[in-house]
């Protein structure tokens, strides 16, 4: 075991530069596996970012910010309703901020909007509008004139396509994600 030890130490003082280049692999693999330890405990999830890639939320959040989801298992959803009766706020306005799957669909970009009421089947969607095909939430970006089920998903949001709940957002490093996203779209594949 010794012996095992003294090879740790003599790679770890080696000045070979294939000793540093795995060195530094070793970090970076170190500080990824710390985040995702962390990001399971405070987040539920073990990928808890997205990046903003359009203006439908500003001026909340604009496009390019990263914004940090939390696991529907670890928290609910506070709709705009709820929030403007009890006072609770986030990114501006009341209520939360939801990430879901338009359709239920996985092979779409989830949307992040925010959630203003719940609605039972057969209640209309709003007022004057058509009957609800099934219970979920009413959807909305903060930018946008009107709610997503007037036009980018047609029913309400069943709670099994919610993602999670925004909880905070760092501006602008979302932009590497999105000019990486745009250069690999790119190749003809």
């Amino acid at each position: 075991m010794a012996e095992l030890f003294d090879q740790v130490k003599e790679f770890y003082r080696s000045d070979s530069p294939w000793a540093e280049l795995l060195r530094d692999i070793l970090s970076v693999a170190k500080i990824l596996i710390i985040f995702a330890i962390v990001s399971q405990v405070a987040f539920g999830t073990w990928t808890p970012m997205r990046a903003i890639e359009s203006g439908s939320m500003e001026p909340h959040m604009q496009i390019g910010d990263i914004v940090f989801i939390q696991d529907m298992s670890r928290t609910r959803i506070v709709t705009q309703e709820e929030g403007a009766v009890s006072g609770y706020e986030t990114f501006g306005d009341f209520g939360n901020v939801i990430l879901y799957r338009k359709y239920g669909r996985n092979d779409e970009t989830p949307i992040i909007h925010r959630a203003m009421y719940f609605v039972e089947a057969g209640e209309p969607m709003w007022e004057g509008g058509p009957a609800a095909p099934h219970a979920g939430y009413i959807t909305k970006g903060d930018n946008n004139p009107s709610y997503d089920q007037r036009g980018i998903c047609r029913e309400p949001v069943r709670e099994e396509w919610v993602i999670g709940v925004a909880r905070f957002r760092v501006p602008y490093a979302g932009y590497v994600r999105l000019i990486f996203s745009k250069i690999v779209a790119s190749f003809p594949f």
